[in-house]
């Protein structure tokens, strides 16, 4: 241990020039943190607890685990190996896994909101198994709306970004070691780690896009909890190639331990160049953040927990007794339009930002939102008139069905035009002409749209629907 002692000299760090490098790469969004649960911090019965060791306190309790016999401290790892050389069930660690959790009423760490804040990162990779972290980003950029996307790895199926990364609409936690869950689809355990990083490295269940921005992407890897090994193997597996190769694209490791461990040290020093070390996973995101705010103008950084008063994408899941907007793709821009100025009045919309359009459940999703929304609002345009054929005509079509129901006086369909298309010559069912369509120039909410909408939310101005 010595020698490997005397060959080792401390790894770069962030000088002030390759903090400003870095603050530029995540302007340009060209970063992707990836964060472990050195960063779980909880306030607990007892105080702050990193969330592994407390949950692994519980685990083994509900376990009957003798933790007498366990190493010490003991970690998730150890309990679950203890419960199965005492022949118990696997399946049990992860019923019991889910239901602490669920359990649990901790608000999300500050090094999560923190890193929430920093608008620039659109995709986040998380490496451990808990919902903090959506609940961080949904919390401090979208006023607690469930609007991120959330994608969970499993190895027995491939998941993959919904898109490529410069088509993301919403930001994506990626879950890479898999999401909490009542089966076994999540790291708990060293043996978990084994499946995951094999099936992840297998041809036919590797989730190509995300690897792609894995390989093209500058890396920091916040607050892992990876081993020696796993260390080197998880950089090598997000790089695709040989470390020492040149590359353009460097990383970061900022926990708690990588730096104090001789030969991975040393190992990164001699082949891999383009990685720097920080010390201190919390003090890397404090001192991130602290960077990336300065640079922001008054008025662009949103506060912790303060409501953001840009345009927020609507949440996966429909709320309930929201305005439903059927569009055309075309038109997204002024349909996130609307929805701003429906927002800022306090009007619940909600439309599909992903658009789909394809599939079974995709289909019955649609059909069971127009089923249970308030109102229904087509927006008709050029785009509409000239697409003969397109899935928001079936949402108008779930319209009228739904209409049937009611009384004639009845209000539920709100056609408005966001252009000068001519209402009286414009490709649209003609219960649509038979009602009052508003002009809404861009998607630009005008006050009497607003206070009329808003009345009939008040009201229930269906009548007897």
């Amino acid at each position: 241990m010595s020698n490997v002692h005397a060959l080792v000299t401390p790894l770069p760090t962030l000088d002030e020039d390759a903090w400003e490098d870095l603050l530029d790469f995540i302007e340009e969004r060209r970063v992707i943190p990836i964060v472990g649960p050195e960063l779980l911090k909880v306030e607990t019965e007892s105080g702050p607890r990193l969330l592994y060791d407390w949950m692994a306190e519980k685990l083994a309790a509900k376990l009957a685990v003798d933790t007498a016999r366990l190493p010490q401290p003991y970690t998730l790892n150890d309990v679950v190996c203890w419960h199965l050389s005492a022949r118990g069930r696997r399946e049990d660690t992860y019923t019991r896994m889910r239901a602490i959790l669920r359990d649990t009423s901790f608000a999300p760490p500050k090094a999560l909101r923190q890193l929430a804040q920093i608008t620039d990162f659109d995709l986040f990779v998380s490496t451990t198994f808990d919902t903090f972290l959506e609940q961080a980003i949904n919390e401090t950029r979208f006023a607690g709306a469930q609007s991120t996307e959330v994608v969970s790895y499993a190895p027995n199926r491939v998941a993959d970004l919904p898109c490529e990364r410069e088509q993301l609409q919403r930001p994506v936690v990626y879950h890479l070691l898999g999401r909490v869950s009542a089966s076994p689809t999540y790291v708990i355990s060293d043996e978990d780690v084994l499946e995951f990083v094999c099936a992840l490295q297998s041809e036919h269940l590797t989730p190509e896009k995300l690897f792609y921005e894995l390989e093209h992407s500058h890396l920091l890897l916040i607050g892992s909890n990876f081993s020696n090994w796993l260390a080197r193997l998880f950089l090598r597996m997000a790089k695709r190639r040989r470390l020492s190769d040149p590359r353009d694209v460097g990383e970061v490791l900022a926990d708690d331990h990588s730096g104090e461990d001789d030969r991975l040290m040393a190992f990164l020093q001699q082949v891999s160049v383009r990685t720097r070390v920080y010390s201190g996973a919390e003090q890397f995101v404090d001192e991130l953040h602290r960077r990336w705010t300065a640079r922001r103008k008054p008025g662009e950084v949103i506060a912790l927990g303060a409501a953001p008063q840009r345009f927020l994408p609507p949440e996966r899941e429909m709320p309930d007794n929201a305005v439903f907007v059927s569009y055309a793709r075309e038109d997204l821009a002024a349909v996130q339009k609307l929805k701003s100025g429906l927002d800022a009045a306090g009007i619940t919309t909600w439309f599909d930002m992903d658009r789909l359009e394809g599939g079974d459940d995709y289909d019955r999703k649609i059909q069971k939102n127009i089923a249970r929304c308030s109102y229904f609002i087509p927006v008709v345009s050029a785009m509409t008139d000239r697409r003969l054929e397109a899935y928001f005509r079936r949402e108008w079509s779930y319209a009228l069905d739904r209409t049937r129901n009611m009384a004639d006086e009845a209000i539920f369909i709100l056609p408005v035009c966001i252009d000068d298309t001519d209402p009286r010559t414009a490709r649209v069912p003609d219960k649509f002409k038979a009602v009052h369509l508003t002009q809404l120039p861009g998607g630009a909410a005008t006050p009497e749209f607003v206070n009329r909408l808003k009345e009939l939310t008040n009201t229930g101005g269906r009548g007897g629907a």
